[in-house]
């Protein structure tokens, strides 16, 4: 069986093109892991570490991928590694820099009394409730890629999506502005 004169040159150019598909199919995961990122995080700085160690990983064990889903198995490796750095950080805890400087942030748009508000109730929510809604309500993954991507039951997923809209709506509740009533 003859490959012919560009077997060998033809082979790895397909092989050169599946890794270029796959490195663009990574680049194009990039914003809805920098959204899951600094959700996990509650930090943009944070998140962004998060997200380069996600995109290290995944780019450096792409051997490892079965050809299933990418967007999962990104996610995945991110849960994975934020879990992994926050049980570090829990037991190694550090000073967060930005939190003894007085930096400039950049504008926000929108109302930011209601970002903030919106901000500060996703931040009350547990980290397991917390990246549940992320990745049901932002991501738009059906609950069993979630529990797929958690390593939980969907039950569980389902209860914890439940709970974290309810205490987010009461969160949000809780923290309405009332309106100041005019003298009489």
């Amino acid at each position: 069986m003859s490959q012919g004169r560009d077997g060998p040159r033809a082979s790895a150019e397909v092989k050169a093109s599946a890794l270029d598909d796959f490195e663009e199919n990574v680049l194009a995961l990039m914003p809805a892991l920098r959204r899951y990122s600094r959700s996990l995080t509650r930090s943009d700085a944070d998140g962004e570490d998060l997200l380069q160690d996600c995109v290290e990983k995944v780019l450096a064990r792409r051997a490892q991928w079965r050809g299933v889903n990418l967007r999962a198995w990104a996610f995945t490796i991110m849960t994975n590694l934020y879990r992994n750095r926050h049980r570090r950080q829990t037991q190694h805890p550090e000073v967060e820099l930005d939190e003894t400087l007085d930096l400039v942030t950049e504008e926000e748009r929108g109302d930011p009394l209601e970002r903030r508000r919106l901000e500060q109730s996703l931040d009350r929510l547990s980290p397991e409730n917390r990246s549940v809604l992320m990745l049901v309500v932002i991501e738009g993954y059906r609950y069993q890629d979630v529990a797929e991507i958690l390593a939980i039951p969907i039950g569980t997923v389902m209860s914890r999506l439940s709970r974290a809209r309810r205490q987010l709506a009461q969160a949000m509740k809780d923290d309405n502005v009332i309106a100041l009533r005019r003298p009489k």
